[in-house]
């Protein structure tokens, strides 16, 4: 470690240190070119170093260098200061609150960690994704993930860990005696193993003790879990703690001691960055303040915890953090069907040489040259159509891509002296601008309504006024939009044209057909051909 601080201070003397460079974004160029030219397990131990000494960005910079320099093929070494990095990195994006980034590089390490058969990291991976869940107020979610990892572990810090924290999350679930019994079979572990995330498990007792309203015990464990946090330097925890010791006093009308506990918790987060905590922590204040009759002032903290909470908890992230989900799920399918189709060109490659011998063997070299030219002069012409093609089908994406916003302003031009007509189409459109819900093969015009709390009637006749066609036209219309994308994806090609037309929404592929071609003027199977043989 010394040898590569030494290099670094080498290196980069005047850039690590901001000294005689006013641009930031100039200095950070030259501190990555500086740092890029280390090797990977010296960046990696960089990372971790400027990690331990709290300076979050520039041990991201180093983490997301090797994030996007390892190669995806790299030998197993490499693997395994990859996956590292992904879960150091998505350490420090909890801490910043970016739960989608640190969610997405949590589902990134244990596909790897899958891959490579790295179990001894499955437990650490499933219990930070329990805990990403955990702040974003997805208990079960949160659960789920915990369990997964204590029914790998035999580690008992980490299980003293684990049941910490189903503890904390079975009491937020207002699981009280489930609650009790976690946490109390942690500390009774912690105790035999040299006072293990004592300070975290003190913290939960004393959480129990006030939802039980003993609120001298509930201070005891508050104020002992602080002392410990102090103790070990452990600077996020302690303003979690000041937090809860000033809630506590909030809730036995003891204002003054709670609003010093809670400014101590505040000056330590915003010195730090803890949104999640800044955010609870102002809507305590805004409670105190309301309590006091200062009601301007809980009026201004009220509106800083409404600013962050709709930042960290906004509905794009959780959408996010799904998608995550669905795509990790989804991936474990496609290495199914990615070897499924080795096999199938490996049998496709073996008929197509034996029908070669055959002819071969009939003698029938004449007729085979001939055959051969002819395929030759087919496919080269072919090839020039289907690039043409291809090229013509990313226009006809592209251009419907903006087709929700061109029958926007063309609705606004239709129905433009008939206000309530033209507010009903908007909402109309934005609904199917939604994928998950237009893509649903039992979505109808009546569900529409509902939706956007109409009736079936002037729905039909916004439809009809507007956009001079019918819903289910506007339906086809959108559902074969979606279809050209996903058919369009190199990671999709492989899929078949059925399972495209049940992922759109259609119930049958004849249906599909016929309106894919209405709306194209090519069949599915020539489009997805076309795109083939492009890529």
């Amino acid at each position: 470690m010394k040898k590569i601080i030494l290099i670094l201070i080498l290196l980069c003397p005047i850039t690590i240190f901001g000294q005689g460079l006013d641009n930031k974004e100039y200095r950070n160029r030259d501190v990555i070119e500086k740092f890029i030219r280390l090797s990977s397990q010296q960046l990696y131990d960089t990372a971790n170093y400027f990690l331990d000494l709290n300076d979050y960005d520039t041990a991201l910079m180093c983490y997301n260098l090797l994030i996007n320099t390892i190669p995806k093929n790299a030998d197993i070494e490499m693997q395994n200061i990859l996956q590292n990095a992904y879960n150091r990195a998505a350490y420090v994006y909890i801490s910043f609150s970016d739960y989608r980034i640190a969610y997405d590089y949590l589902i990134k390490r244990l596909l790897i960690c899958e891959k490579y058969n790295l179990n001894a990291y499955m437990i650490g991976t499933y219990m930070n994704i329990g805990y990403v869940y955990f702040y974003l107020n997805q208990y079960q979610m949160s659960k789920q993930y915990l369990l997964k990892a204590l029914e790998l572990t035999v580690d008992s810090a980490e299980i003293v860990l684990i049941l910490n924290n189903l503890g904390a999350t079975e009491l937020v679930l207002g699981q009280i005696d489930s609650s009790f019994y976690y946490t109390d079979k942690a500390l009774k572990i912690s105790r035999q193993h040299n006072d293990i995330h004592l300070c975290n498990l003190l913290n939960n007792l004393g959480t129990y003790y006030q939802k039980e309203k003993q609120y001298d015990s509930a201070f005891y464990y508050l104020k002992s879990s602080l002392e410990l946090a102090k103790k070990d330097n452990l600077i996020e925890k302690e303003a979690i703690y000041l937090s809860d010791i000033g809630n506590l006093f909030f809730e036995v009308n003891k204002k003054d001691s709670a609003l010093h506990y809670i400014n101590l918790s505040n000056n330590i987060a915003l010195e730090n960055k803890y949104l999640k905590i800044l955010t609870e922590n102002y809507f305590t204040l805004s409670e105190i303040e309301k309590s006091k009759g200062r009601f301007e002032n809980a009026l201004n903290f009220h509106n800083r915890y409404t600013n962050l909470k709709d930042s960290i908890y906004n509905a794009d992230v959780f959408g996010s953090v799904y998608q995550v989900q669905r795509l990790y799920e989804i991936s474990k399918t496609n290495q199914l069907i990615e070897e499924l189709e080795i096999d199938s060109q490996i049998k496709e490659n073996k008929i197509y040489y034996q029908k070669i011998i055959l002819n071969i063997v009939l003698g029938v070299l004449g007729l085979v040259f001939i055959v051969l030219i002819i395929i030759i002069r087919q496919k080269r012409d072919l090839n020039r159509a289907y690039k043409s093609l291809v090229d013509k089908n990313i226009e006809i994406v592209e251009l419907q891509d903006n087709s929700s916003k061109k029958n926007k302003k063309k609705a606004s031009k239709t129905v433009l002296n008939d206000n309530a007509q033209n507010d009903l189409l908007e909402k109309i459109l934005h609904v199917m601008d939604d994928v998950q819900i237009i893509c649903d093969s039992e979505f109808t015009v009546d569900q529409l309504a509902k939706t956007i709390k109409s009736n079936q009637l002037y729905v039909s006749q916004a439809i009809n006024d507007g956009l001079k066609m019918n819903f289910r036209s506007l339906l086809n219309k959108y559902r074969i939009l979606e279809a050209q994308k996903l058919l369009s994806d190199s990671e999709n090609t492989k899929f078949t044209i059925e399972f495209i037309a049940h992922k759109v929404g259609f119930k049958s592929q004849s249906a599909f057909r016929e309106a894919f071609k209405d709306i194209t003027g090519v069949n599915p199977n020539f489009y997805l051909k076309s795109i083939k043989v492009s890529g």
